[in-house]
């Protein structure tokens, strides 16, 4: 009977293996890469991308005002020109709105409203002073009549005349006006003191 051939001891590795390891060897060596199409770009990593596609602002120098607030800042605010009264001149200086209010300043133009209805006067007044005004005429005298009942106090006319003159197309015309003395109307006429237009 033959003796029986001594197997591997446990733990090391047998002919198998290394007849495996002979064959990998020979099947990695017959493999090539597979080439790229053309226009195909490689595979890239993802990268960390913003959420957004809009560029990110550059984060303000310190000291320096965001641009928001330099365009608040370069924007002048105008103030609404001061309402007229009767008397009052807050374009003028003291001597001068005196003269007007006692009739000293030469009058070089008058418009009569007197007996024109509120629109015809209201249309016929704006017209007369936008033209004295890019003429060149300072003083003016505006005849609107002390009205039918004097006793139940002024006219429609005489009334309403302080406003029109404070609408936002006549008031950047005019510095003051004043009511007339006796000797050019009285209480149904007033003073106009128009300011200077510099394109005259």
């Amino acid at each position: 009977m033959a003796p029986k051939r001594a197997g591997p001891k446990p733990g090391t590795p047998g002919r198998g293996a290394d007849d495996a390891a002979a064959l990998w060897g020979r099947m990695a060596g017959t493999v090539k890469p597979l080439k790229r199409r053309a226009g195909v770009a490689p595979l890239k990593e993802p990268a960390d991308e913003p959420a957004s596609n809009a560029k990110p602002t550059a984060p303000a120098t310190p000291g320096t005002p965001a641009r928001s607030a330099i365009s608040r800042a370069r924007v002048p605010t105008r103030e609404p020109p001061v309402p007229l009264g009767p008397g009052a001149a807050p374009g003028l200086d003291k001597r001068t709105a005196q003269r007007l209010r006692r009739g000293q300043i030469r009058i070089e133009g008058r418009i009569d409203l007197h007996g024109m209805t509120r629109l015809e006067a209201h249309r016929n007044l704006s017209d007369f002073l936008k033209s004295s005004a890019a003429g060149g005429r300072r003083c003016v005298l505006v005849i609107t009549g002390k009205g039918l009942s004097q006793g139940a106090g002024s006219g429609i006319l005489r009334a309403e005349f302080p406003g029109w003159l404070n609408e936002a197309a006549l008031r950047p015309l005019i510095l003051s006006f004043a009511p007339a003395q006796p000797r050019d109307g009285g209480g149904g006429a007033f003073y106009v003191y128009l300011r200077r237009d510099r394109a005259s």
